[in-house]
């Protein structure tokens, strides 16, 4: 009888054992599971051309408004130095209009105040209406050849308009010929190298600012409760001996469900439908892109 009992104690005692130890395995069981991402950005040359210099390898941390390469301008120089030189050559054109007109201004300055004693005079009937007609016809023929040489130096400055705009164009070429970093981050990939020729919106490299990384993990329905944006949970990835863990905080909700990724798992073991989730996480430069990892709501 003794024996008997001693052996249904032992029994319930493993009995409750095994029980807390599935319960200790439930409870150790990450909250999410996912990979790091960052926003990857790929720069493409904007210019057609040899491509003069390109100083950066990957790996290498730029700078924003940093300019690492150049392709090369020769061809846009040689065509803005033969438009400025087409320009000089209008300008000559248009300055022989202007003397014109200056020249025509003056005779109908001169004129106007002829006209002017002319008309005293006749009021006071020391001058003839013949020389009042007279010099009024004069002030309208003045007036006639300054409209007349001024429309000669219309399309003279329509074409100086449009030389300045062939310019300006040139000027955006060569100042997109320079390959311009255009935000801070470390270079991913490199796609091409100097010496090759180039063409508009060939890729060059791809950079990502990796200083701060996203994870990406997925969540049941269940567990929306439990979360907001900018709570702070634990991310840990696999390290040597034990995870690593690193603070992060909650920065995206997905307002609406999808199904679960094949590669990701939820808490739940693949539930139907679950909602992404994003965490910021300070990289010291162990977080890759791609690497999984697991959130701990705390």
């Amino acid at each position: 009888m003794f024996n008997r009992n001693t052996t249904m104690k032992t029994t319930y005692t493993l009995l409750i054992l095994i029980s807390l130890i599935s319960c200790s395995k439930n409870n150790d069981k990450a909250d999410g599971y996912g990979n790091f991402e960052a926003t990857e950005v790929t720069i493409s040359a904007e210019a057609n051309g040899k491509i003069n210099y390109l100083k950066l390898e990957e790996g290498d941390i730029l700078e924003p408004n940093t300019v690492v390469g150049l392709v090369d301008t020769t061809q846009l120089y040689f065509n803005k130095q033969q438009l400025i030189a087409s320009k000089a050559s209008i300008n000559s054109k248009s300055k022989n209009v202007l003397s014109q007109i200056n020249v025509l201004k003056e005779q109908l300055k001169t004129t106007l105040i002829e006209q002017k004693r002319i008309q005293n005079m006749f009021a006071e009937n020391a001058a003839t209406k013949r020389q009042v007609d007279e010099i009024i016809g004069k002030v309208n023929v003045l007036n006639e050849q300054i409209k007349s040489v001024k429309t000669q130096d219309a399309p003279i400055i329509n074409d100086i308009k449009s030389i300045d705009v062939q310019i300006e164009k040139i000027n955006d070429q060569i100042k997109k010929s320079k390959i311009e970093n255009p935000i801070k981050g470390t270079v991913l990939a490199k796609y091409t190298e100097p010496n090759e020729v180039t063409s508009f919106g060939k890729p060059l490299y791809k950079i990502a600012d990796i200083s701060e990384m996203n994870l990406r993990v997925y969540i049941s329905e269940t567990q929306l409760a439990q979360i907001k944006v900018g709570q702070n949970v634990t991310v840990k990835i696999d390290a040597k001996d034990e995870m690593k863990s690193y603070p992060g905080t909650i920065s995206w909700i997905a307002s609406s469900a999808e199904f679960t990724p094949k590669i990701i798992q939820t808490k739940e073991e693949r539930a139907n439908l679950v909602y992404a989730v994003k965490i910021k996480v300070k990289n010291d430069g162990s977080l890759k892109i791609g690497m999984p990892a697991e959130m701990w709501i705390k």
